[in-house]
């Protein structure tokens, strides 16, 4: 089945990993023996590659890099002028896959369109179809620099990833989005670029949907009634991005899925964490909604972790596509788990891009 995955930080990788993620995943994980900079080196478990064998061929990828402020002990740019050039050296490399015929950049309906069409032909390599989104918004220098990230291909974008931020404060932090996130979300919505509300602490949520009538979704967001950590949101949030024709996507980093996982001390395996607790959190959201037409799959593999921190039963993105057969053992009809793996992220940018 195709799949969307609505979040994967690829230019990261590339970028702040050094993985060329033309490689296959057991090419990536023999170059990184010994290497112990980051966790999870040689736990990777994304390539483009393996993004076609698992018949993923339409992702959100994103830019990342933070600014901290003086105060601030999070790792991090000293600079949102440094944090900005580094999102551009990303969107450098983006480029560099486009024109290698790897990856093709994805802005609005038509381009979606054709890219569907693309992934049902026989072509034996396919590109992987990317929508740009910026994940903390951080990196934007002041408001006028939206604009010119809109012209570079941004199409959703997070106000804040981890701590307090120059527009929201994020995970693991507590305040509101003040006057200047006030203004940044006008823009957002003025553009038409999509808000993810993922990372948004629990105040900056709620005043976000006080200031602002545009299009929303969380592209990589689990359930706080399964683990219960400020992380996830509550069943109230859940049921506003509902209301707001917004969508969930599940995410498969492990310590989100077991409440009882102990970072640094717990394997896939003593946790019992497996896809089995991705399904219940989507049918979590399902319950919630009364339907299956407000969840999708935003995996965030290789986000800062790899097989050490993900489902035991998941070695490559590839399989991803375990997740059909599973949502059918669950009772899932066959147009709902369509819509669960693709549909309803895809439809959502149907009726939001322009």
């Amino acid at each position: 089945m195709f799949i969307f995955d609505a979040h994967l930080d690829l230019s990261m990788n590339a970028m702040d990993w050094n993985r060329d993620l033309t490689w296959s995943i057991e090419e990536i994980r023999k170059s990184e023996l010994g290497l112990t900079d980051k966790p999870g080196r040689g736990n990777n478990t994304v390539s483009l590659e393996a993004m076609r064998k698992g018949n993923i061929g339409l992702c959100m990828a994103t830019q990342i890099a933070r600014y901290v402020h003086k105060d601030n002990t999070l790792p991090g740019w000293k600079s949102s002028h440094q944090a900005w050039a580094h999102t551009q050296g990303q969107l450098a490399w983006y480029k560099s896959m486009e024109e290698a015929g790897e990856m093709v950049q994805i802005t609005n309906k038509t381009q979606l369109d054709a890219h569907l069409a693309l992934w049902k032909t026989d072509k034996e390599k396919k590109p992987i179809g990317y929508l740009l989104s910026l994940e903390g918004a951080d990196s934007i220098v002041d408001i006028s620099y939206l604009q010119k990230a809109y012209d570079s291909g941004l199409r959703a974008i997070g106000p804040a990833h981890y701590g307090p931020g120059t527009y929201a404060h994020g995970t693991n932090s507590i305040g509101g989005i003040g006057a200047k996130g006030r203004e940044l979300l006008k823009e957002i919505e003025r553009l038409g670029i999509i808000l993810d509300v993922t990372h948004l602490c629990d105040l900056s949520f709620w005043e976000t949907m006080v200031n602002y009538d545009g299009p929303l979704w969380a592209s990589h967001n689990n359930c706080r009634a399964l683990v219960n950590h400020h992380r996830q949101f509550t069943d109230e949030q859940l049921k506003e991005i509902i209301d707001r024709k917004g969508v969930i996507g599940v995410v498969l980093d492990a310590w989100m899925m077991s409440p009882t996982w102990e970072r640094g001390v717990s394997t896939p395996q003593s946790a019992n964490v497996s896809l089995q607790q991705i399904i219940d959190n989507i049918d979590h959201i399902c319950q919630l909604a009364g339907n299956a037409n407000h969840v999708g799959i935003g995996s965030d593999l290789d986000g800062g972790f790899g097989t050490e921190q993900g489902p035991a039963d998941v070695d490559t993105i590839a399989d991803l596509q375990k997740i059909t057969r599973l949502l059918e053992y669950r009772g899932y009809t066959q147009p709902d788990i369509e819509n669960i793996m693709n549909g309803n992220f895809i439809n959502f940018l149907k009726r939001n891009l322009k």
